[in-house]
């Protein structure tokens, strides 16, 4: 099953956030949300998911009607080849239960279309996550970002995040017109760029700055992007900057997407590893960087596979793939 077009997500998230300011309650007995639902039924629910489906995780249980709400989402959402979309909520389990708090058994249980959530469940969400941001916030900001897919070429999903490249070819990355490489090359990306002794800052990288630019969409492995910047430009001292330094292509145009690199920023979810889908409700699984700690916001993934919405989907160091919210170009602090 393909995700639904971006004019269909856009729709449906205008009409989540309708609910959500109107203070509209879609929780049926809901007079407060807990900071953590009872999940105790969740694996009994399992028998529940259709093939091709996987389990994310419980975000309502009504113990007066004895009927839960488990996030499900495709089990190709993390595939680059058909990654999910940002702009969507995903499926719902919804389970009829028994038992008592803490002891609960999902019955039965019906997949449907993930209806919106009230401000106060929203507002909840980000109590789980320590999040400085509620849901909402960042339902707001995708439905801003749904509204420019038509200034994007056919086909692209919006995305938002800055990064650079990592192509050390002295001929530097191809921007090419078209999201294939036989299409014509509008101009070149920089490779690392070093600056001679006398003008190298302490806040200069061993290997050289990078060209850093905005990713604002993504189609079949490569990233649409704009705004590319002279390597370094905007770390150093004006009065240093060599004015010989190398200029980039800045208008809009494609790179292939294992020529990209990106920090690791805060994006108001759980820290630690990655999500199955773009969603905070998926299935999370813990990763790590290149120093073989957890990933937080400071260094970043070894692969970039695609990305939608303020979601990209990454593959940590040691191999596990997923998807992260927010990612940053910074070379010389961390992205918190």
């Amino acid at each position: 099953m393909r995700h639904s077009p971006i004019a269909q997500s856009q729709a449906a998230l205008i009409a989540c956030v309708i609910v959500m300011t109107g203070g509209v309650m879609t929780g049926g007995a809901f007079a407060q949300q807990p900071d953590a639902p009872d999940s105790s039924w969740a694996q009994s629910a399992q028998a529940f998911i259709p093939p091709g489906y996987v389990a994310g995780s419980v975000y309502r249980t009504d113990i007066a009607g004895m009927t839960g709400s488990l996030a499900v989402f495709r089990s190709g959402s993390d595939d680059p080849k058909m990654p999910a979309s940002a702009f969507g909520r995903g499926y719902a389990l919804t389970v009829k239960l028994a038992g008592s708090a803490g002891s609960l058994k999902a019955l039965s249980g019906t997949l449907s279309e993930r209806k919106p959530e009230s401000a106060d469940e929203l507002k909840a969400r980000a109590k789980v996550h320590s999040a400085s941001s509620d849901e909402a916030e960042y339902l707001k900001l995708h439905i801003e970002l749904a509204a420019k897919a038509n200034s994007l070429p056919a086909g692209t999903a919006p995305c938002d995040f800055g990064a650079w490249s990592e192509d050390k070819d002295p001929k530097g990355l191809n921007v090419r017109a078209e999201p294939n490489a036989q299409s014509k090359v509008l101009g070149t990306l920089p490779p690392p760029f070093k600056f001679k002794a006398k003008n190298k800052s302490e806040n200069t990288p061993d290997g050289g700055w990078l060209t850093e630019f905005r990713v604002i969409g993504y189609k079949d492995g490569w990233f649409l992007i704009e705004g590319a910047t002279p390597p370094g430009k905007e770390y150093e001292q004006e009065s240093a900057y060599p004015k010989n330094a190398p200029k980039p292509y800045a208008g809009r145009g494609w790179v292939a997407g294992n020529k990209i690199g990106a920090q690791y920023a805060n994006g108001d979810t759980k820290m630690g590893g990655l999500f199955q889908a773009p969603h905070v409700d998926a299935q999370w699984t813990p990763a790590k960087n290149s120093f073989g700690s957890t990933i937080s916001a400071d260094g970043g993934p070894k692969r970039i596979l695609a990305c939608s919405g303020f979601w990209t989907l990454v593959e940590s160091h040691d191999g596990v793939r997923g998807w992260w919210r927010r990612l940053c170009s910074s070379q010389v602090t961390n992205c918190s």
